[in-house]
């Protein structure tokens, strides 16, 4: 019972929606459908291979291990998606801004590479359901006594973000009062953390996590507050993104997406790659 109570917080956590309570008893379809399965598969005629887009430079979610092979998160779940299918599977490598160009120009089915569901986006792709969220996070040093980040606690306080990105505006927006520091790149906000030049970071709580684990933050700084996840500053999540109008296509995701959930291979694959909590 534990592991199924676990996927459905994984479930509710990554995908931003309300599991469904199944009792001890409930059979497979019960599961299925708190999972968000289709009750009936969609038509798989003339689908024997899909051809995924994804980046290379992005570890935990696609990157090239040691022997060269790609791998990460996005690339398993697209791989669990096929099996699901019974189809072939595909995963190409190509340079991040071209992933939507690429996939317009008919190069792949869809693209799996942490695209965010946002007005821009939706503007150029079509996205099946999100298969998971990326909230944002503070950071602050441990020895920081500072433990309220709510707009009236922090003030005046010096908070570093990376130029013109959304953790940027929302900062400017609902913290009016705050000194706004923006880094070109989050190593150097990260730098300056760690230096007190500045009070606190604001980003991105997947980046975060694995740098306040990493060797380079060396133990000194820790989560504070949230996390945040405003849909109008952050997006809708993250989505398999496919061209616009393939409905087919993204119905017969959507199906693959489900089947992952309810086999238990979506828990599998998030303890897999991230065993430490960014929420």
């Amino acid at each position: 019972m534990w592991r199924s109570a676990l996927a459905l917080c994984l479930t509710a956590a990554w995908l931003g929606c309300a599991p469904v309570a199944a009792q001890e008893g409930d059979d497979a379809g019960a599961n299925e459908e708190a999972a968000g399965v289709q009750k009936s598969p969609p038509d798989l005629k003339d689908v024997e291979r899909i051809t995924f887009l994804t980046d290379s430079d992005y570890p935990p979610f696609n990157y090239f291990d040691e022997e060269g092979t790609l791998t990460g998160f996005n690339v398993d779940l697209a791989r669990s998606i096929c099996d699901e299918l019974a189809v072939e599977c595909d995963v190409r490598p190509v340079e991040w801004n071209g992933i939507m160009s690429a996939l317009t120009r008919k190069e792949a089915d869809a693209a799996i590479a942490s695209l965010r569901v946002s007005k821009q986006t939706l503007e150029q792709l079509d996205f099946t359901e999100s298969y998971y969220h990326t909230p944002a996070r503070f950071v602050a040093r441990k020895d920081n006594p500072q433990k309220n980040v709510r707009p009236e606690a922090l003030g005046k306080k010096r908070i570093g973000v990376v130029e013109g990105t959304a953790h940027e505006a929302f900062i400017r927006d609902f913290y009016p009062k705050a000194e706004v520091v923006p880094f070109a790149r989050l190593a150097r906000a990260q730098a300056a953390l760690k230096a007190r030049t500045v009070d606190l970071v604001f980003a991105d709580g997947i980046t975060l996590m694995f740098w306040l684990n990493g060797t380079s933050s060396e133990g000194c700084c820790e989560f504070r507050g949230g996390p945040y996840l405003e849909s109008r500053y952050f997006g809708e999540g993250v989505g398999i993104a496919v061209r616009k109008g393939d409905r087919k296509i993204r119905e017969i995701l959507n199906y693959g997406l489900g089947r992952v959930r309810a086999s238990g291979r979506y828990e599998e694959l998030f303890l897999r790659y991230f065993p430490l909590s960014f929420f």
